[in-house]
């Protein structure tokens, strides 16, 4: 039985869309075989991310709603081999989704997939809720700033409430110069709260800006620092979900 991973964020803008299309294309690359689900009703972006937005015909919605099957709904990524994205949704449906349909999804995709990963919507409103139904880690993105870093606490609070097992954090567009300038803070005052729970730290490079608008990755090109970062984070993640 594969594991389920969701990503989520306090706010807007930390990167978590970037994070979840670059960890399932490293998974992939690994050699596992990944499904992604972006889970952002309305402000999807995972496609983009993938360039994969002109091969959509079927959203997650219509899965859970029963217009399509499973497979129909799944697009498989060229570039790399064993990766899998299920397109949000353009619009909230009509009906309503429980965090009962996204159990029930991730659990057949679990039966398929090695890793399922769900690219949640900011916040922690009822759309977490729905995001995180079913996952056995949640990861946490944070920009480096003391509001990103108290929003990501909160969200914490609340998947614990929601009884997801395993919570870590990620630490994105972390700017080196800005630290040793003295205008953000440093990574040890911003991870008082959750050090131990830290899986990982992404530098502030304009390379992964250029990835994201192209469509690629930035892990596509496997002899860079940045690549190797991620290889690292995927391990960690492997072993906190006990993945092999």
């Amino acid at each position: 039985m594969g594991k389920v991973i969701a990503v989520a964020s306090g706010k807007g803008g930390t990167g978590k869309t970037m994070f979840v299309a670059n960890l399932g294309a490293t998974l992939a690359t690994a050699g596992y075989k990944v499904a992604v689900i972006d889970m952002d009703t309305g402000l999807r972006n995972l496609d983009l991310y993938l360039g994969l937005e002109n091969n959509v015909v079927y959203d997650v919605n219509d899965v859970m709603q029963g217009v399509c099957r499973i497979k129909q709904a799944l697009i498989k990524d060229k570039s790399f081999p064993g990766l899998y994205l299920m397109a949000g949704a353009p619009k909230r449906p009509d009906g309503e989704i429980t965090p009962l349909h996204m159990k029930v999804l991730c659990k057949k995709l679990a039966e398929r997939f090695d890793y399922v990963i769900v690219d949640g919507p900011a916040g922690i409103d009822d759309g977490l809720a729905v995001a995180s139904a079913g996952a056995d880690l949640a990861v946490v993105v944070v920009s480096p700033d003391y509001a990103s870093a108290r929003d990501g606490e909160m969200v914490r609070m609340v998947l614990k409430e929601m009884g997801v097992p395993k919570i870590g954090f990620l630490i994105n567009k972390l700017n080196m110069d800005m630290i040793r300038k003295g205008f953000a803070p440093e990574v040890s005052d911003l991870t008082r709260g959750f050090h131990r729970d830290l899986l990982g730290v992404v530098q502030m490079d304009e390379n992964i800006q250029v990835s994201t608008n192209l469509g690629v990755p930035i892990v596509f090109m496997q002899d860079t620092y940045i690549a190797d970062n991620f290889r690292n984070i995927s391990s960690r993640i492997r072993e906190a979900v006990g993945g092999e």
